[in-house]
């Protein structure tokens, strides 16, 4: 694959005794947008905490830009580049709106600073009106925002997204893929999990199915989308 930002293999990951990641092998290109499902318990979020160092692999290799980052901390990975927003948010609940963006801005690794503050305002507008407020304060929706805006603000070469729009009402939903798409535009590479397929098929270029901590399948969106019987067979749809 040309100009891979991300690549890992043969990983192996194993919380206890319980092995989890069995030999995946998983790479993403600049500027490509990745659907990573499965059904719960399939492995999604141990590969995701795996490459960004929250978990580390028993065995396999993790590179970024070509450089190897296996066991590596996380902060020394985000400064590579990559953002992750995690299932279940993150944000500092006792910072405002404002502070939780402002705190993260940086350049990106090659100087970039496409995502400025007032970009993210512009993209987000309904955290400009609540700019004053803290994280606590806010719905679901607006933390999920904010943790992307966030992420933003690190000007990332790629994007994590775990569980994108989990337990946000359908028209926040919405809003979040539409933020998606414009992500994917701007050039910024992504890995996504969610569990709507027909909404992850529509804004990602390729996508992989775990099942039980292994690659049953890999392929475009197109194909997936044309093959019914692959999504009740990995996915239950």
């Amino acid at each position: 694959m040309p100009d891979l930002l991300l690549e890992a293999r043969a990983l192996h990951t194993y919380y206890g005794a319980s092995h989890i990641l069995r030999g995946i092998d998983f790479a993403v290109a600049r500027g490509e947008t990745i659907g990573l499902m499965g059904r719960n318990g399939m492995g999604k979020s141990t590969l995701l905490k795996t490459l960004v160092g929250l978990v580390k692999p028993r065995s396999g290799r993790i590179a970024i830009a070509g450089r190897d980052t296996t066991g590596r901390a996380p902060y020394e990975i985000a400064r590579m580049g990559i953002a992750y927003v995690p299932e279940g948010r993150g944000i500092f609940a006792n910072l405002s709106v404002k502070e939780n963006l402002v705190m993260a801005a940086r350049p990106g690794t090659r100087g970039q600073c496409d995502w400025t503050y007032e970009r993210v305002l512009d993209t987000f507008p309904r955290l400009r009106e609540r700019l004053g407020h803290g994280g606590q304060q806010l719905s679901g929706g607006e933390q999920q925002m904010l943790t992307i805006g966030r992420a933003l603000m690190t000007n990332p070469d790629l994007l994590i997204l775990d569980e994108a729009t989990e337990g946000l009402a359908p028209l926040v939903a919405r809003e979040i893929w539409r933020i998606c798409e414009l992500i994917r535009a701007s050039g910024i590479s992504s890995v996504i999990v969610d569990k709507n397929w027909k909404h992850v098929t529509q804004v990602t270029d390729r996508n992989v199915i775990l099942v039980k901590g292994e690659i049953a399948y890999a392929g475009t969106s197109g194909e997936l989308r044309e093959n019914p019987a692959l999504l009740e067979q990995y996915l239950g749809v």
